[in-house]
């Protein structure tokens, strides 16, 4: 028997532009919880309590933090190209006054982006760090809810990120954009 498996030079991959026109006339529907990566329409994983409580958790440390010099965004989507559209758990982004009420944030106005992890880690460790890096996000971050540890990834390029570290407990980092915003990991946890 042969296989009917398409390889990835036969898939036809979807624009940003049609993933809106797609929802417009509702082939998507408003509530459908999905992200355009590289072409493709990717199903998202349901939030758990712990989750959205660890998400609300950071978004208030950082804004805290750095105050009005950011802009803090969650589960909102992002624009990394023609391609790619996810919604990261958290992006911290340049301030806008209208709160870009006319396009979503682009890579060059992403200073952080952070996934809280528990059930995507693999895809948060891999495609989505590849996708980010190939974006040029220079400030990536995954919050591993079980292990209870944090991975930067830093140093993008189209290959993928050329510096990994891996922090817990009170270990600390600062963000790229802000060297004097330093937060630990148990800060992030809680």
């Amino acid at each position: 028997m042969t296989s009917t498996a398409l390889s990835p030079p036969d898939l036809r991959l979807i624009t940003t532009v049609e993933y809106h026109q797609m929802a417009e006339v509702g082939i998507l529907a408003g509530d459908e919880q999905v992200e355009l990566i590289s072409g493709q329409i990717i199903q998202k994983m349901p939030k758990g309590p712990a989750h959205s409580a660890l998400c609300k958790r950071i978004e208030k440390l950082l804004e805290h933090r750095l105050g009005s010099q950011v802009l803090v965004r969650l589960q909102d989507p992002v624009s990394l190209d023609t391609y790619s559209e996810p919604e990261p758990d958290i992006a911290v982004v340049h301030p806008q006054d209208n709160f870009y009420a006319d396009h979503h944030p682009t890579p060059v106005q992403i200073y952080l982006i952070i996934e809280v992890s528990d059930t995507t880690l693999k895809r948060d460790l891999g495609i989505k760090a590849d996708l980010y890096a190939a974006a040029g996000i220079a400030d990536y971050w995954v919050l591993d809810i079980t292990a209870q540890q944090l991975h930067i990834f830093r140093d993008p390029n189209p290959a993928g990120y050329q510096r990994q570290l891996i922090l817990r407990g009170q270990q600390s980092v600062s963000l790229r954009a802000f060297p004097d915003c330093s937060v630990t990991v148990q800060d992030c946890m809680g």
